[in-house]
């Protein structure tokens, strides 16, 4: 999405993605990726661009770090890039304490046209000049010009923990201050879960976890400031809601595992017509026959749901 600030003319660009696929095949996905963001950046030109990372480093970082510096070095040194003569990037590559890794990637990009612009320090409590190019990694729990978190471990479904957390940074440009969260909701971890009640026990969580942020970046510290969120909140369509739209003269079959007991798949079939199987579900499967009809007219068929 991108903005523009009236009063000023700054042209701001802020644009998120979860970037987790680039770095399982960086030959062709990334460099596809790298050319559309480019793309984005010579339509829109900001002066000010932040770029909100998830899964930064692919599902296995330490077997992805090459990766990741050949990804950073092309974004701060490429030719498409080379008007922005000031950047801050923090990486979040702390991935073997399991108590704060998020997997977050935050970068910021001024353009050499933007002459006063400054950073908030979080421990000095005061706003500090922007200039030259930094990379900040490792421990970014130290890091005074931004605020971390992972979530706490109770807000995790079955305290299980995953990379979900926020990152926050504060602007000011044009005596206009402003806060940027990186933040990343959690997932639907199974469809069979899921679909049980409406809402989902899933969608409590993320409900709870945003919840969460919008009161640390809101909290007495700190001035308040306006605040951008943006980054992958994991939304979903409610699925209890979908199945029963999708299936709503199908009668349901429950297969359980032999060892367990345990539900591990529900197949939905048509009451007639041979008992046609419409939809199957597993933890990790959503399978159902006519795919069109999450397309056709942009999903009308279950957007309601």
């Amino acid at each position: 999405m991108a903005g523009k600030a009236a009063a000023t003319g700054t042209a701001v660009l802020l644009v998120t993605a979860n970037v987790g696929s680039l770095f399982d095949d960086p030959e062709n996905l990334q460099k596809n990726w790298l050319r559309e963001f480019y793309q984005v950046m010579h339509t829109h030109k900001p002066h000010f661009m932040a770029l909100h990372c998830q899964e930064f480093g692919g599902k296995n970082y330490e077997a992805s770090m090459s990766h990741v510096d050949k990804f950073v070095k092309e974004l701060l040194s490429s030719d498409a890039m080379k008007e922005y003569n000031r950047a801050r990037v923090y990486l979040d590559e702390n991935y073997k304490s399991q108590e704060h890794f998020t997997a977050l990637g935050s970068f910021y990009f001024l353009h050499e046209s933007l002459k006063n612009i400054y950073q908030f320090d979080f421990k000095a409590k005061k706003y500090k000049k922007v200039t030259g190019k930094e990379i900040y990694s490792d421990t970014l729990e130290s890091t005074p010009m931004l605020e971390k978190e992972k979530f706490p471990q109770d807000y995790f479904p079955e305290c299980k923990w995953s990379r979900k957390g926020f990152i926050r940074t504060r602007w000011c440009i044009a005596d206009c201050a402003f806060d940027l969260v990186n933040i990343h909701l959690f997932h639907d971890a199974s469809n069979l879960v899921a679909w049980e009640t409406s809402p989902s026990v899933y969608s409590g969580v993320r409900h709870k976890a945003l919840g969460y942020v919008l009161d640390r970046i809101i909290d007495q510290r700190f001035e308040k400031v306006s605040y951008f969120v943006f980054g992958d909140f994991n939304f979903r369509l409610d699925s209890k809601s979908v199945v029963e739209t999708l299936c709503t003269k199908a009668t349901m079959q429950t297969v359980r595992a032999a060892d367990t007991n345990e539900v591990v798949k529900l197949i939905f079939r048509e009451s007639d017509n041979d008992r046609k199987v419409v939809l199957q579900l597993e933890k990790k499967l959503f399978d159902y026959f006519n795919q069109d009809v999450f397309r056709d007219n942009n999903g009308t068929a279950v957007s309601s749901c």
